[in-house]
């Protein structure tokens, strides 16, 4: 599309801000809404695959998300006593690096900035009040009291998407998967080179990811009642009793976490969106379209790849419309195999029965689906 379009991307994440980033960097109109009043609160730790290095290049913030992280290569597989069982070597996207952890505050730094740079706008502390689509253009009003008409509004709002609820009232809630993510953060231990995960009969995993070069998060995945929460006062001593069974260098990661504050839990849930990801000028991306378990790390890295291939699509196609159409062709089978794969790794390794479906997805396991993944988009 030739005339520059007038975007509002609603949410100031991983994905909406690398899709401000890249249609301001064509000479797009972009606003970004964020509800949170700054980025900083962001959780732990996050990990960057080849894939996502390849859209932090395409959008000139590939070395900035080096600089932060911690670059790695290899996948060491651990017994729960912490005797090496394998040295998997990580496959890469064309020049993109393997792999990087990167705390989460950092890669929201580097992201707002360049967003920033490029020419968007960031709104904060505000969202959607009020949205009319009348077909040629979408009316906004914000909770700030900004007010604008936009040729299209973009959802990167997350799991809990507020836009989801507009255009699909609840037919879209996040399914809770009957398991829990706890992770912390702690100092690097010197032979966490790459992320190390300990898995075995335990019906449990743990995992150590380098994020800088002094800091790593300890990260473990269990089986939790859903109105299960930690008790603030005892978090640090409730994962150490469950991770009580694992021994190695992910016990003695485990001896520094002293604090119980510093123990971040999340439930692990997911939501797909079975009917089209756009209606009319309005249209969903990242998890606010299809969140899946984290356990092929591809979350992020699926939200990213929504971002640049929309830019892409709005770029090259002749209207909104078509180019709607053609990232969803683009990116739908994509998403859904790492939301089907991803769950179904959650399954086997935590001893829940798969069905054969998800067992013929299991048979190309982790490495061949890095394999996959580091093909194009």
């Amino acid at each position: 599309m030739t005339p520059p379009l007038r975007v509002l991307v609603h949410g100031g994440g991983i994905g909406g801000l690398t899709l401000a980033t890249a249609l301001a960097r064509s000479g797009h109109q972009v606003d970004v809404a964020e509800l949170r009043d700054e980025l900083e609160a962001l959780g732990v730790g996050i990990i960057q695959p080849s894939n996502a290095l390849h859209v932090m290049r395409e959008i000139g913030v590939l070395d900035a998300c080096l600089e932060a992280g911690f670059e790695w290569e290899v996948l060491t597989i651990c017994d729960p006593a912490g005797a090496t069982l394998a040295k998997i070597p990580q496959p890469r996207m064309d020049d993109a690096p393997s792999n990087n952890g990167i705390p989460r505050p950092a890669l929201a730094k580097v992201l707002s900035a360049a967003a920033t740079a490029a020419g968007a706008t960031v709104r904060f502390g505000t969202t959607i009040a009020e949205l009319a689509d009348d077909g040629e253009g979408v009316d906004v009003t914000l909770s700030d009291g900004h007010s604008g008409r936009y040729d299209l509004v973009v959802g990167f709002d997350g799991i809990g998407s507020p836009l989801r609820g507009r255009l699909y009232g609840d037919a879209y809630t996040p399914e809770y998967t009957g398991f829990a993510n706890w992770r912390v953060t702690l100092p690097r231990l010197p032979e966490v080179q790459g992320v190390v995960m300990s898995a075995g009969n335990l019906k449990a995993k743990a995992l150590l990811t380098p994020i800088t070069d002094d800091l790593m998060y300890l990260g473990s995945v269990f089986a939790e009642p859903e109105d299960f929460r930690p008790d603030p006062e005892r978090a640090h001593e409730q994962l150490a009793e469950r991770l009580a069974g694992f021994g190695g260098p992910i016990a003695e990661a485990l001896a520094q976490v002293t604090d119980p504050a510093a123990v971040v839990y999340s439930r692990i849930s997911q939501v797909t969106v079975e009917e089209p990801w756009h209606v009319g000028r309005v249209v969903l991306a990242g998890d606010a379209a299809h969140a899946s378990t984290p356990h092929l790390a591809q979350g992020a890295a699926m939200a990213v790849e929504d971002a640049l291939v929309l830019a892409q699509s709005l770029d090259s196609a002749e209207d909104v419309a078509a180019a709607l159409t053609a990232w969803e062709e683009r990116r739908r089978p994509r998403a859904m195999w790492v939301q089907a794969l991803s769950r179904a790794v959650l399954k086997q390794e935590t001893g829940t029965p798969t069905t054969p479906e998800e067992d013929e997805l299991l048979k190309i396991g982790i490495p061949g689906a890095a394999h996959v993944l580091v093909k194009p988009y």
